[in-house]
């Protein structure tokens, strides 16, 4: 098989590395600054072992390809708020022997949240879901690294919206031979939605910086704990911290790279790039978005939501405002929604 790999940033790039190296056909693509770094230098990618320049093909879209191969994989590595885009380009495209992209070939959703696989099933037929396991940072155009040992990182994959089949089994074996544990899961929304609770705090990392103090702790605790009764009122199913660990035990372990940092995570560096969006709407809106529909109030992720998404609107720099602001302004958010319930309460509403 084939891997195009739509969206060669920190994940893609680090998956597309990878399976290069591997031996597996591998194209990307990108748009922009990234797109010429790529196709004028390679894809230059740092790890643990060193860093490697891999020349691949690059294109900006389908169109640079031509006609699809009937073997081709396509990998979703965009972030959620532009998989609209890519599906646009990508659907229509024609595959040799007939069809399109959207009728014939699998659909894999690299991506935070869970929201974009459930938009691509709207396009594609074949929809493949990953719980992306991936500690991977965008250096620079060109430059991605990713610094887990002795896996680049976990991808579990299942069929969307369940179950699994010989496809996505087929891809798992590439990615197992190319630096990744990739088990295929019938019941993947359950990593996927713990993955999401994990998410919840790249808002808190994105406005106040590195969760790492006692304060930003206790309050990544607080917004988790709201995405927790969301989940709960519900009734959907999240795989448990413990199972989380038995599974990834010391697999990854992340090492210093010289000259590139980890940073922060995607959201993080979604604002350090100054792309002008995030993915919060997809993180911290998603556990806002089942508050409303199942009356569960969430005024923590709603102030994430909102803020991330102005530091991103306005460019303004991550990290920047101090974590005790924001405390302050998440203390006021659940007071107001607590005096509000008490009004309703009182006038009988």
């Amino acid at each position: 098989m084939r891997y195009i790999i739509i969206g060669a940033g920190a994940v893609g790039g680090a998956v597309g590395g990878r399976l290069s190296e591997a031996g597996h056909e591998v194209v990307l693509v990108a748009r922009g600054a990234q797109y010429a770094a790529l196709r004028d230098g390679g894809l230059r990618l740092r790890v643990p072992e060193g860093e490697f320049t891999y020349r691949l093909p690059v294109v900006d879209g389908p169109a640079g390809l031509g006609v699809l191969r009937a073997d081709d994989v396509l990998v979703l590595a965009v972030k959620t708020q532009d998989t609209e885009g890519a599906l646009d380009a990508w659907g229509p495209a024609p595959v040799e022997g007939g069809g399109t992209a959207a009728e014939r070939l699998p659909l894999l959703c690299a991506q935070n949240g869970v929201e974009g696989q459930r938009v691509a099933l709207r396009r594609f037929r074949q929809v493949y879901g990953v719980c992306v396991w991936l500690p991977a940072t965008f250096v620079e155009p060109g430059l991605v690294s990713a610094a887990g040992s002795p896996l680049t990182g976990i991808l579990h994959l299942g069929v969307y919206p369940h179950g699994t089949d010989e496809t996505a089994r087929r891809i798992a074996a590439d990615l197992e031979k190319s630096r990744f544990e990739a088990p295929v899961v019938p019941d993947l929304a359950r990593w996927q939605y713990a993955k999401l609770l994990s998410n919840l705090a790249n808002a808190v990392e994105a406005v106040a910086g590195p969760v790492d103090g006692e304060e930003a702790l206790a309050l990544v605790e607080r917004v988790q704990a709201e995405g927790v009764a969301v989940l709960e009122a519900a009734g959907i199913a999240y795989t448990s911290p413990e199972e989380q660990r038995e599974v990834r035990g010391d697999k990854i372990t992340l090492l210093p790279l010289e000259d590139a940092p980890r940073g922060g995570g995607s959201s993080w560096q979604s604002l350090t790039r100054g792309t002008g969006t995030i993915e919060a709407d997809y993180l911290n809106g998603e556990i806002v978005l089942l508050g409303r529909l199942h009356g569960v109030p969430t005024p923590l992720n709603d102030l994430l939501q909102r803020l991330a998404n102005a530091y991103a609107r306005e460019r303004r720099e991550a990290g920047s405002m101090p974590v005790g602001e924001l405390v302050r302004l998440a203390d006021e958010a659940v007071t107001a929604v607590e005096n509000q319930r008490s009004g309703n309460q009182r006038s009988g509403k």
